[in-house]
């Protein structure tokens, strides 16, 4: 009985995952999915994740798809308190840490986001895409020096970064550094 439930368990986490991995096969397609299908999509993960409670108490990667399904369906400070279970269970989860910065960052909390990021680079150093996160907040934040050291280090770990950072909103305000300029244009 108790491998019949453990399949039943990875089945359901299965299922939850498959939704949001849906809404996110479209976006990198760059076919965002309208506001209304991503919140119909997340909604229907968090029902098999409810399904799941009522049997199993959640486990990081359980914390983590409600975090996620949450984040997608828009609902930012709701997604906050998986995604900080999910950390806590397991520091070493990158991707929990990114959705908690995100969330963070929408839910105007941007010195949490920043936190959280730091976090992040405490688990991995060697994550191009958290010092990038890590840069844009602080750009936002106003603190050129801290963005541009942060760039630098992701464009270091990966040049994809360079194109990202073009013609990322979250870069405005330090556009027209001098250095933010140099670490952006393309070297021929």
């Amino acid at each position: 009985m108790v491998a019949v439930e453990r399949i039943r368990r990875q089945q359901i986490l299965r299922e939850a995952e498959g939704y949001l991995d849906l809404i996110g096969l479209f976006e990198e397609e760059e076919w965002v999915p309208s506001a209304p299908i991503r919140k119909r999509l997340a909604q229907r993960s968090l029902d098999m994740l409810d399904r799941l409670a009522e049997r199993h108490s959640p486990g990081p990667q359980t914390h983590l798809l409600r975090g996620q399904a949450l984040r997608a369906a828009e609902r930012y400070a709701e997604a906050i308190e998986p995604l900080q279970a999910a950390v806590a269970a397991d520091p070493s989860m990158i991707e929990a840490w990114l959705a908690l910065g995100w969330c963070f960052k929408r839910s105007g909390r941007l010195d949490c986001a920043i936190e959280s990021l730091k976090e992040a680079l405490a688990a991995d150093p060697e994550q191009g895409i958290v010092h990038y996160n890590l840069s844009c907040y602080w750009s936002l934040a106003g603190k050129v020096a801290l963005a541009l050291h942060h760039l630098s280090q992701a464009l270091a770990l990966d040049a994809v970064f360079r194109a990202r950072a073009e013609r990322e909103p979250d870069f405005d305000p330090i556009r027209n550094d001098p250095g933010f300029q140099s670490l952006t244009s393309a070297v021929v």
